[in-house]
């Protein structure tokens, strides 16, 4: 269906927050490269199809050469695919082309980075470009912090104590939960003593008769 490049504005900076969460010259980009009025499958606008939607034209038969009325669909894929900026899973629905596009590209943020505002011909598209360049341009204007030898191996150490605590909890969590553990079993039964939750000698002596 055609839609408006106004409504379209809005619905985008809506989206995003405002006009405050917009990159600086991204809305001017947005205004000049929004379609004033352009055909696009109404189910386009909720993921990336890379310039693929549907077609039309003529079936004709083999005897007759007789044509009727038919479509062409894209192939659209419901995928999950990784962002590094937001550091999560997105859920989008694809084109096998547009994954081309972005395997081929490097990732999701980079496609959508190099693709240029007047490509993005979906809604979807213009929304979460406007949102990756927001978070990269603050992203630049972070100071970065270099660590010395020391302090690194000092970090190194504090995250291998974190590693080992939350090792002991799970350890003792599941000791809670099933009433026993397996290294405390195994030192058990190399003491030759039953551990917390093992099972008695008697147990073991009916089997070996019953054997």
């Amino acid at each position: 269906m055609a839609f408006r490049s106004k409504e379209m504005m809005k619905k985008i900076v809506k989206n995003i927050g405002g006009e405050k969460n917009l990159a600086s010259g991204v809305k001017q980009r947005l205004e000049k490269c929004v379609p004033n009025a352009k055909v696009v499958m109404g189910r386009a606008q909720r993921g990336l199809f890379a310039g693929r939607h549907i077609q039309f034209g003529n079936r004709v038969s083999e005897k007759g050469g007789n044509t009727s009325k038919r479509t062409w669909k894209p192939n659209v894929q419901e995928k999950r695919l990784f962002s590094y900026i937001l550091d999560r899973q997105i859920r989008v629905k694809v084109t096998t082309h547009a994954l081309r596009c972005i395997d081929k590209a490097g990732g999701i943020d980079e496609y959508l980075l190099k693709t240029p505002y007047h490509e993005m011909d979906t809604e979807l598209g213009l929304f979460w470009k406007a949102k990756i360049e927001k978070l990269y341009e603050e992203l630049g204007k972070m100071e970065v912090v270099f660590f010395t030898p020391e302090e690194e191996t000092k970090l190194e150490e504090q995250f291998k104590e974190v590693k080992l605590e939350e090792r002991a909890a799970r350890r003792e969590a599941r000791r809670k939960m099933y009433g026993w553990s397996p290294k405390s079993e195994l030192k058990a039964d190399s003491e030759g003593t039953d551990g917390e939750g093992s099972l008695p000698t008697d147990f073991h002596e009916g089997m070996v008769a019953n054997a």
